[in-house]
């Protein structure tokens, strides 16, 4: 298992931790992320996903991708158990996302990255579908127009582009900052108050 998970204080952080391998996703890398995922649904308030290095995640490993886990379930389970966190979910994006890695992303309710970061999703050219629930989270985002862009014509885009059409939240050279005034509130709220206005959020 190459991922790092750490519970204190109401948050959850979750962390890539294959750095020499650009965090590249095994299976069971996916495995271990999802099981954090929804442990910390049962009494985190907050869950932080990110990277170790400089990036946050190249995707699939290539040779389990070769293997097979580029169109496992896996990918789509963690993206399940991410949007059903209850309370408020953060990817921290240390650097680039590419891939898969995307469907954990977007399954956040926020994205922090850093300046250099970049993501593309570059299934057409790799020939294989992206997961179900990417394509309308990414649209839900960005637009069908932009989603196309990236899923389509396989566009790389970068911080401040992302920052201007919705993909990410916040640009900012500290991060860990930025996702810790982020959380203050929701780690202070009532019990149960965190979940009702996401369920808003959700059906407003």
């Amino acid at each position: 298992m190459t991922i790092r998970v750490t519970r204190a204080d109401g948050l959850c952080r979750i962390v890539l931790d294959r750095p020499d391998k650009a965090n590249a996703l095994t299976a069971g890398m996916l495995e271990a992320v999802r099981d954090a995922a929804v442990a910390a649904a049962a009494s985190e308030r907050v869950l932080v996903l990110t990277g170790a290095g400089t990036v946050f995640s190249a995707g699939a490993d290539l040779e389990a991708a070769r293997a097979g886990l580029a169109v496992s379930p896996l990918w789509e389970e963690v993206s399940a158990a991410v949007a059903a966190f209850p309370g408020l979910s953060v990817a921290l994006l240390n650097g680039s996302a590419a891939g898969g890695a995307l469907g954990m992303v977007l399954a956040c309710d926020l994205r922090i990255a850093v300046p250099r970061t970049r993501l593309f999703y570059p299934v057409m050219r790799l020939g294989f579908l992206p997961q179900p629930s990417d394509p309308g989270r990414l649209r839900a985002l960005v637009g069908p127009a932009r989603a196309k862009l990236m899923l389509m014509a396989g566009a790389r885009i970068g911080a401040a582009e992302a920052l201007a059409m919705g993909l990410v939240d916040r640009v900012t050279d500290t991060p860990e900052d930025e996702c810790a005034a982020l959380a203050s509130d929701v780690l202070q709220a009532p019990d149960g108050h965190v979940a009702a206005i996401k369920r808003l959020c959700a059906t407003g």
